[in-house]
């Protein structure tokens, strides 16, 4: 069949519009080829925190919890954990700090709290860290928490808002278990599940994969049988 010139005119520019669009696809692809490279190496950005007890290291989980990484993030670069406590511990639930003073034990100043990113399929397991919040769901800050068993309590449900998880413990979880085990009691200002010797958070920083060599925890940290029947809420 015969193509009426002006139809052959209108085919050539079809075709190379398909051929644009053909380019501008690959050069899309390409692009997004790069991003899971960045993604990954985000994603495995470690942080350690150093205490008078040992340190443990924990790998960041941007990818499910982008808003709690970058704010966690946000208070490790000021330095805003340097000379703070682990000031709740309770035996097989959890440890949690990073909001009281060392030294006056009284609560730091922080920045606005965060959306809770706890929908975000991560759960409370054993050795996963995350962001301890108040009874609003929506209130957490600076304030961290390790799993040291597993505590499916605290994920979301239809009916609820859960407990945000940004982090797991890559190293160091024998460290977090000895905190863990430490004699608690009404210590300060604080009525309950305070360590009676106190677990002082060092520093936290960010570090490279070479750098993540574990620490010893010194031998003489404290220790005290777990009791199997304490269930708290991280708050």
């Amino acid at each position: 069949m015969h193509t009426h010139p002006r139809n052959r005119t209108t085919a050539r520019f079809a075709r190379f519009g398909l051929l644009t669009r053909t380019l501008l696809v690959a050069a899309a692809t390409l692009a997004l080829l790069g991003q899971p490279a960045a993604r990954a190496v985000e994603a495995s950005q470690l942080v350690r925190v150093t205490t008078n007890m040992g340190d443990f290291v924990i790998e960041l989980l941007p990818d499910r919890a982008p808003l709690t990484c970058t704010n966690f993030l946000r208070y490790v670069k000021e330095g805003y954990y340097t000379g703070t406590i682990i000031h709740r511990v309770v035996s097989n639930f959890v440890i949690q700090g990073g909001g009281h003073d060392a030294t006056t034990y009284q609560l730091k100043p922080v920045h606005d709290p965060i959306f809770n990113e706890s929908g975000n399929g991560l759960q409370n397991k054993r050795s996963m860290v995350g962001l301890a919040r108040g009874e609003a769901p929506h209130s957490g800050n600076a304030q961290i928490y390790v799993n040291i068993v597993d505590n499916p309590d605290l994920d979301p449900l239809p009916t609820r808002w859960g407990y945000a998880v940004f982090g797991r413990v890559v190293q160091g979880m024998d460290v977090v278990d000895r905190i863990g085990a430490t004699a608690t009691g009404a210590f300060g200002p604080f009525k309950s599940d305070a360590p009676l010797k106190p677990v002082i958070i060092q520093k936290v920083e960010v570090i490279d994969a070479a750098a993540a060599a574990p620490t010893a925890a010194p031998a003489t940290a404290p220790t005290t049988p777990p009791n199997p029947d304490a269930i708290l809420s991280p708050k």
